[in-house]
């Protein structure tokens, strides 16, 4: 029982602690390197702002892959997987639910079909449970095709500063001076003794954020792994679960903070674009750190992810018909995803106990 209560205690403060420095020191300084660099904001958004909130999953990926031999390589692919249905059906529930949101066509086709893209490759790399140099390339190359459509497509986006929006409505959201914020505002002013002001020191709070991203990444991955060795179920189901819904609910509280400023579609395309990155560059780039340092291949325990890979796909099929009826996601919709993520949740327990 110590040994639950002390992984799922470490679980939560690494969650906690994660938000706070990806939020308000790793994004930030990501937006200021993207202004250094004249991106475009749609870019910016997709490369760089997108590598902010996926950190968390990113690192986890890294480390389960160079931790243990690869023992619990499934993990890494787990918490990207999970957290991409937790995007999708949670996200942007959740959105549609603070404020109906309508949809640009132009967005739909975009960024729908790329995600579809990446989900197909996610689903042929793993079918044999190995992967090679290639498909690690080939996700990469995927992923900087979608940089260049962003580059290249005239949208509304373009002329839009995510980063500011989602700032500004977080701002608002942290306004009330309850005991939960006081606390986070403590944490985050200790983390800036070492990080700086992450918009004039932007480089210095860039790398400082790097580290405290993996050494907390570390601690999560670990205690995860204890976790679900003490309750007796595969480290995947919590990783697909517990580690992916923790990593992404700042995404959350940041996406119900837009939306209810209006701008409910600026959070259901911000949830597929991170998913877009998260399954191309969150799996191919450790994928392809590990085989350039030695490895031929990567195995991976295909077991506890197949279907949960096959109903990602489902729900880029669901969310693509939900939002093309009149390119509109109402609240009855978004009841429907949270309502799907519920069920899925339920089986993914269910099943590990059989």
């Amino acid at each position: 029982m110590l040994v639950i209560l002390s992984s799922l205690a470490i679980i939560v403060v690494s969650v906690y602690l994660l938000s706070i420095i990806t939020d308000e020191y790793f994004i930030i300084s990501l937006d200021e390197i993207a202004k250094r660099l004249r991106l475009p904001n749609n870019v910016a958004g997709a490369s760089l702002m997108a590598m902010g909130s996926s950190a968390p999953e990113l690192a986890i990926a890294i480390i389960a892959l160079f931790t243990a031999g690869g023992a619990h390589s499934d993990v890494g692919i787990g918490t990207i997987v999970g957290s991409a249905i937790f995007n999708i059906l949670v996200i942007t529930g959740v959105s549609a639910v603070a404020n109906p949101a309508h949809i640009s066509w132009k967005v739909i086709t975009r960024d729908i079909v790329m995600y579809a893209v990446g989900v197909v490759l996610l689903l042929i790399t793993i079918y044999d449970g190995r992967l090679t140099m290639i498909e690690a390339l080939i996700y990469l190359l995927v992923y900087g095709l979608y940089l260049l459509i962003l580059y290249k497509w005239d949208d509304y986006v373009k002329d839009t500063d995510v980063v500011s929006i989602v700032e500004e409505a977080i701002a608002e959201e942290r306004r009330s001076p309850d005991i939960f914020r006081r606390i986070t505002h403590i944490i985050s002013r200790g983390m800036g003794l070492l990080a700086g002001n992450a918009r004039k020191s932007y480089l210095r709070a860039f790398f400082v954020s790097i580290g405290f991203v993996a050494i907390i990444s570390y601690a999560l991955a670990e205690s995860a792994v204890a976790f679900a060795e003490a309750i007796h179920v595969p480290a995947v189901v919590v990783a697909l679960t517990v580690l992916a819904a923790g990593t992404s609910v700042p995404d959350m509280f940041a996406s119900i903070a837009v939306a209810k400023q209006g701008r409910g579609d600026m959070a259901i395309a911000n949830a597929v674009g991170s998913n877009i990155f998260d399954i191309l560059v969150g799996l191919g780039l450790p994928w392809m750190l590990v085989m350039v340092l030695g490895a031929e291949s990567v195995y991976v325990d295909t077991a506890g992810l197949m279907t949960s890979a096959l109903l990602l796909f489902g729900t880029v099929l669901l969310l693509a018909v939900f939002l093309l009826t009149k390119f509109k996601l109402s609240r009855w919709e978004g009841w429907t995803l949270l309502g799907i993520y519920a069920a899925y949740v339920a089986f993914i327990w269910i099943g590990s106990g059989q």
